[in-house]
């Protein structure tokens, strides 16, 4: 296997959840890191935020560039950079990457020393202070390096996902929008749609809601603005799965209003089936969890006590999940655990004055 280059030093471009969250992880191990944004306070917050320090004019060529930009912006960007000499080689963070590779050229910007990244991960917050280092731990990171890339490119931004703890995938840069408008664009879109139902909705009906809904709409409190753009950026994909999605919904929808159940039972199989597909943690196999139902009373500290007595006792917490009961004094905490663990996790949580619903 090839040695990788070491990356002494990175500047990293846009200083919002995914950049900030890279400096994050490289900073972990020891790499100088300087920052740059278009709006100056949110670079200066990601510094305060122990991402790195502030680039200025002095500031020496990095041995990479990580471009935190929107789609549309990475080509301008990446160009400006060039001509600067800001670093030996250049890599983004964006979620398109066809539009993106095509746009190079008119833009004046040298493909060889850049090559396409996209991690797979992020978050339904924005900004620096949403930031994680470890928020790319297990996740694949597409590279779509092209027929100009120079070897050494490619070396350098294998090895920002190797200090990322992410797992680097080579893909086509068509291939890779038409999988991310699968399995991330098009549950953005279809999220918004049932979370814009609740607008007019009767707030009897909304108080009602549970853990369900909470669950489906989650990134539906993702940044509309950001969002129009990548899906802009990849509109034919996405366009391509929703067809699909609108069939199926109206398989069902007639089904529902005709009284025959039976194709929409097929229906939640699919979904059992193609829910079981999705990588387990750390981008592992599949896994299995066994949820064990806790009530929590609403006081200051008591989930804490309770992450820490499952801890003492030398339980591993694969999943957490919380819903709180509005008007009760308690909450319910779901600990998902190996199923082999459950029944001894449930025995001592008890031993301990716990209440599990088991």
């Amino acid at each position: 296997m090839t040695e990788l280059p070491a990356l002494g030093s990175v500047l990293v471009v846009g200083t919002g959840l995914m950049g900030t969250s890279v400096a994050l992880a490289l900073r972990g191990h020891g790499v100088e890191v300087h920052l740059t944004d278009r709006d100056p306070a949110v670079a200066e917050m990601a510094a305060a935020f122990g991402a790195g320090t502030v680039a200025g004019p002095d500031t020496p060529p990095a041995d990479l560039a990580v471009i935190g930009a929107p789609p549309a912006a990475v080509p301008a960007v990446l160009a400006d950079l060039q001509r600067r000499g800001a670093a030996a080689a250049y890599t983004d963070l964006a979620s398109t990457k066809s539009g993106l590779q095509r746009a190079l050229e008119g833009a004046g910007a040298d493909a060889t020393t850049f090559v396409g990244g996209h991690p797979l991960a992020g978050s339904e917050r924005s900004g620096p202070t949403a930031a994680r280092g470890d928020l790319f731990e297990g996740r694949p990171w597409v590279l779509t390096p092209s027929a100009d890339s120079a070897p050494d490119a490619v070396a350098a931004v294998r090895e920002l996902i190797r200090l990322c703890r992410a797992n680097a995938v080579v893909m086509d840069p068509e291939e890779h929008d038409r999988a991310v408008a699968l399995v991330s664009h098009a549950p953005q879109v279809l999220a918004s749609l049932v979370g814009a139902r609740l607008v007019d909705a009767p707030e009897d009906a909304v108080q009602l809601a549970g853990q369900g809904v909470r669950d489906v709409t989650r990134i539906a409190a993702s940044d509309p603005a950001l969002w129009t753009e990548i899906l802009g950026g990849n509109a034919t994909a996405v366009a391509d799965v929703l067809d699909g999605v609108a069939r199926d919904l109206e398989a069902v929808r007639q089904a529902l209003r005709a009284g025959d159940i039976s194709p929409v039972t097929a229906a939640l199989q699919a979904g059992n089936a193609g829910r079981a597909r999705l990588p387990g943690k750390h981008g592992g196999e599949p896994a299995k969890y066994t949820w064990v139902p806790v009530l929590v009373p609403d006081r200051p500290r008591e989930l804490a006590r309770l992450m820490t007595d499952v801890g003492d006792a030398d339980f591993n917490i694969e999943d957490l999940e919380i819903e709180h009961s509005p008007g009760q004094p308690v909450g319910l905490a779901r600990i998902a655990v190996r199923p082999d663990r459950a029944e001894p996790l449930v025995a001592e949580l008890r031993s301990r004055g716990w209440t599990v619903h088991w």
